[in-house]
């Protein structure tokens, strides 16, 4: 780990992730993840773009502390993982299931994390109410898991990430299982919620559409091993609608990333 070149960078002081070097290898010998070099500013919308098995989702879990790089190192605002969760440098993670209770109603399932933190219910359950408004659940408190559709559902599960009141938000893929329709509907409430809270989000996605329509900057990996390829910034307006969505801009940031795409496919197979 030590010898590594230190990334510094003149926004150092704001670089809330940083990747540097990473490599990934499984006992079963899959090379998961090659050589990773990443830094993600604060307030950014950064999507990791790609194929199945480009290591996406293994990135994502080494930033939130689920993996360990086999080499290289994760940062977190500067130091490692002892600064995460401290004031003002909190981090949550949404994942690709709504993994809720059912047993458990609605605001018990938002205020799980704030329970094993041992805040006093007093303190804990203005702050679950705060939530499910935030993502437009305010009147299903009351209600079970099994009593929400898909997408309300995934909802509660954003809402409890949430409560904790995090600075840094870890999405993976938790839309892919939704109709277009309410993934459309969830990634538009995703992207005001992201201005609104100044939060900086990492988010791992399959779609070239959701990328280009969330992000600040979409960093385009490839497989075997995974890799980035591309680091793609977004010049989008700063409220987006579905008039962006099919703006001559959107489309071209779409071909641009599905051109990235092709070409490392098609180079992986020759």
């Amino acid at each position: 780990m030590d010898g590594l070149p230190d990334l510094k960078s003149e926004r150092d002081a704001d670089t809330v992730l940083l990747a540097n070097q990473v490599e990934k290898t499984y006992p079963n010998g899959t090379h998961a993840l090659d050589r990773v070099r990443l830094e993600i500013g604060r307030g950014e919308f950064v999507s990791l773009l790609g194929p199945s098995g480009c290591g996406k989702s293994t990135l994502l879990k080494m930033f939130a502390g689920l993996e360990t790089p086999s080499a290289g190192q994760i940062r977190w605002w500067g130091g490692n993982m002892a600064t995460v969760n401290t004031p003002g440098r909190t981090l949550a993670m949404v994942f690709q299931e709504a993994t809720l209770m059912p047993w458990a109603r609605v605001a018990d399932n938002v205020r799980l994390p704030l329970d094993l933190a041992r805040l006093p219910r007093e303190q804990s359950m203005p702050r679950v109410q705060k939530a499910l408004d935030m993502v437009g659940l305010s009147k299903f408190g009351h209600v079970y898991p099994r009593e929400l559709s898909g997408g309300m559902q995934m909802r509660a599960s954003i809402a409890r990430a949430l409560a904790t009141e995090p600075n840094v938000l870890l999405m993976d893929e938790p839309f892919g299982a939704l109709d277009e329709f309410t993934r459309n509907r969830l990634d538009a409430d995703l992207r005001a919620l992201w201005a609104e809270r100044d939060l900086t989000v990492v988010f791992v996605t399959h779609s070239i559409y959701e990328a280009v329509y969330l992000s600040s900057r979409v960093v385009v990996m490839a497989a075997r091993p995974g890799r980035i390829i591309a680091d793609v910034p977004i010049e989008g307006p700063q409220v987006r609608d579905e008039d962006f969505r099919v703006s001559p801009q959107f489309i071209g940031y779409c071909k641009q990333l599905s051109d990235l795409l092709t070409a490392a496919n098609m180079g992986h197979a020759h």
